[in-house]
């Protein structure tokens, strides 16, 4: 890290941070767990919606800027909540300002611009690091936990599902952007659910996917299945979907010794959108009815599950600022995940199986 790494920070030696964007991402993660994290201060907002701007201002006292070009004497370090297709640029002119920056997933459109964007911060020696906050999900952590400590024996399989049922569209350019606006549910969801399948079994060595608009004036995808098969043998399955009339499992993970079945989705998000502090008590908890079950043949058991903790992602961005330890989520991490998608993609067009790397 150099010297801009490590920013002065507002007068209270907290740092200061300039979140870009106060939709969905911005209003109802960003800025509740910047505001809950020992070491930060949310200073400023870009955002040109009047709405937003007020809520921003009268819950945080963060001062709201209509353009980036007005944050940088404002903040230390660069929070990226804004559209998909505005994440590089943002984020290099973050970077070029000697800023360190925060990308909300998905990084890049490609791996190839996330790559160039890692070189960038890595010459200026800025901290990069991308908010794939799913690694911190009670239930993923749970499953790691399985897997890592051999209750599972070995892992055969691991499925995996973000579903939802919205049979009518809600509009905005998640829906009905094209490639440029990288809309659709393979980057937004399927940015989590491959990410998550690399953590738990490694390197993927080849990609099978299938994708579909189901929906009337919707442009991007809104159905989509993707198969990895990583280098160890194991293969994910993972699902993202916003016509599923019936929810599957979150996680269904088979192993050689037992299996792991979890429904329902962390609770974090949910209490996030409720206006619950992240850093009140029991906010990751899960109620013990929402519990997975692990077993094998008829005999399964309750499998309790660990409290999510999407702080700790804030958390690791003030210890690498402040003390030089490594950043919450590697560039490296995620270009691997990009690499993986852009195949998945290839492979839902040529109707063919892609190997990676």
């Amino acid at each position: 890290m150099g010297e801009a790494a490590h920013p002065a920070g507002a007068p209270d030696g907290t740092i200061r941070v300039g979140l870009v964007g106060y939709g969905v991402a911005g209003a109802y993660f960003h800025a509740p767990l910047v505001h809950a994290t020992p070491g930060l201060t949310l200073s400023a907002v870009v955002t040109r919606d009047a709405a937003r701007a007020e809520d921003a201002a009268g819950r945080y006292g963060a001062a709201v800027v209509p353009d980036v070009a007005e944050l940088w004497d404002r903040c230390d370090l660069v929070v990226v909540a804004s559209p998909n297709r505005t994440h590089v640029p943002i984020a290099t002119e973050a970077l070029e300002h000697g800023r360190p920056v925060v990308i909300d997933k998905p990084m890049a459109r490609t791996a190839g611009e996330a790559r160039d964007l890692a070189r960038l911060a890595a010459g200026r020696g800025l901290m990069l690091t991308v908010f794939q906050n799913r690694r911190w999900d009670g239930d993923f952590l749970t499953v790691r936990e399985l897997v890592t400590g051999g209750r599972l024996g070995e892992v055969y399989r691991l499925e995996s599902r973000f579903e939802r049922w919205r049979p009518v569209p809600k509009g905005g350019w998640r829906e009905s952007g094209g490639p440029d606006e990288v809309g659709g549910l393979l980057y937004d969801l399927g940015s989590h659910l491959v990410d998550q399948a690399i953590q738990l079994l490694g390197p993927v060595r080849e990609v099978y996917a299938e994708s579909d608009v189901r929906r009337a004036d919707v442009l991007a995808d809104d159905d989509t299945f993707v198969a990895l098969t990583h280098d160890g043998g194991a293969r994910s399955h993972l699902w993202v979907s916003a016509v599923a009339a019936r929810l599957g499992p979150r996680f269904r993970v088979l192993g050689s010794a037992a299996a792991y079945e979890k429904y329902g989705l962390d609770v974090q998000e949910e209490r996030l959108r409720g206006g619950m502090s992240p850093g009140a008590p029991g906010f990751g908890e899960e109620p013990e009815e929402r519990w997975g079950t692990v077993g094998a043949g008829e005999g399964h058991t309750a499998a309790p599950t660990r409290a999510g903790r999407y702080l700790d992602f804030y958390r690791g961005v003030v210890t690498c600022l402040r003390d030089g330890g490594p950043p919450p989520v590697s560039a490296e991490s995620v270009i691997d995940t990009l690499t993986v998608l852009e195949a998945a993609r290839r492979s839902a067009t040529e109707r063919a199986v892609v190997p990676v790397g």
